[in-house]
């Protein structure tokens, strides 16, 4: 996969078919989005293209909404991207310069000038120039002036649930993980470095690594989750115990985000780690003592392991 960091830097010696969005999450809407990409690109001898963009636009838009959670990382991304057999990735810098742009400057300038655009492939709800004006209408009206053809897909379901990142968000934030992956067509993940936390798991039994997460990466529902654990620079998968929540049973103080290894002890400080989210045991919870709590931490081993098959 070639990647270029401004439109500028993407020179092609053929035509392009191009597809422009943020692609939160790259699921699997997106992914139907970029099989027929890839399906045009090769029957028409085209260069298939992926215009997306870092930062966020909402985080330039809105500097002061401090309330954006992402599905992915940009390294998330461009390693689902690459998976997804993405040909040619442009991540153009998202700036107020950039956002003032009208969707007929962006058509002529972008789409026509630099990405010698002859195909143009959008989801069903794609809008894109200043402030989103640009629509389905707009393209098929420039189309034919700067000679290319637009294709707009129909939604992607899965039942009768459009997929759509604002679900799977959703879906995350009620702790419904298994729904979350499906719509996903993988299982979600976060990644972050080992901190130093109060080290309360080690006095109960469950020593647990802290996680450092990136702050507009979206965190689950409070609660215990089933995960495996990757330590990413070696090719062996745990199994562990994920707890997304407050302490309530201690102090309720800070959101935390930590996992108990099973069958695991070593020091893992500032090395960064992966837990993928697999099943939502419980809600987080207050317990009357420490003792209970073991108890019940004591069954979510036993329920991981049996999820798992390890003992």
């Amino acid at each position: 996969m070639h990647i270029y960091h401004s439109v500028s830097e993407c020179n092609t010696p053929t035509q392009t078919i191009v597809t422009i969005g943020t692609f939160d999450g790259v699921h699997l809407g997106h992914k139907t989005l970029i099989q027929e990409l890839n399906k045009i690109a090769f029957e028409s001898s085209l260069t298939a293209v992926i215009l997306t963009f870092n930062p966020h636009p909402r985080l330039v838009i809105f500097p002061d909404d401090n309330g954006l959670q992402l599905l992915n990382t940009l390294e998330e991304k461009i390693e689902l991207f690459r998976t997804s057999g993405v040909q040619h990735l442009i991540i153009h810098p998202f700036t107020k310069e950039f956002s003032r742009l009208s969707s007929a400057d962006f058509v002529r300038n972008i789409l026509h000038n630099q990405l010698k655009v002859k195909k143009l492939i959008i989801g069903h709800d794609h809008h894109f120039g200043r402030n989103r004006q640009g629509s389905i209408a707009e393209l098929e009206e420039l189309a034919p002036l700067y000679d290319f053809e637009v294709t707009q897909l129909n939604e992607v379901t899965i039942g009768n649930t459009v997929i759509s990142s604002t679900k799977i968000r959703n879906a995350l934030l009620d702790g419904k993980v298994e729904v979350a992956n499906k719509y996903l067509g993988y299982s979600y993940a976060l990644t972050g470095a080992v901190i130093h936390g109060k080290k309360l798991g080690r006095t109960l039994g469950f020593p647990t690594a802290n996680m450092a997460v990136v702050n507009t990466k979206l965190i689950p529902s409070n609660g215990v989750y089933a995960v495996t654990v990757t330590i990413n620079d070696e090719p062996i998968t745990y199994y562990g115990l994920l707890s997304i929540g407050n302490r309530p049973t201690f102090d309720n103080g800070e959101k935390s985000v930590e996992v108990f290894i099973i069958n695991f002890d070593r020091d893992i400080y500032e090395r960064t780690i992966t837990v993928t989210l697999q099943h939502f045991l419980r809600t987080d919870q207050k317990f009357n003592s420490a003792d209970e709590l073991i108890t019940q931490m004591k069954k979510d081993k036993v329920q991981a392991e049996e999820i798992f098959g390890v003992r």
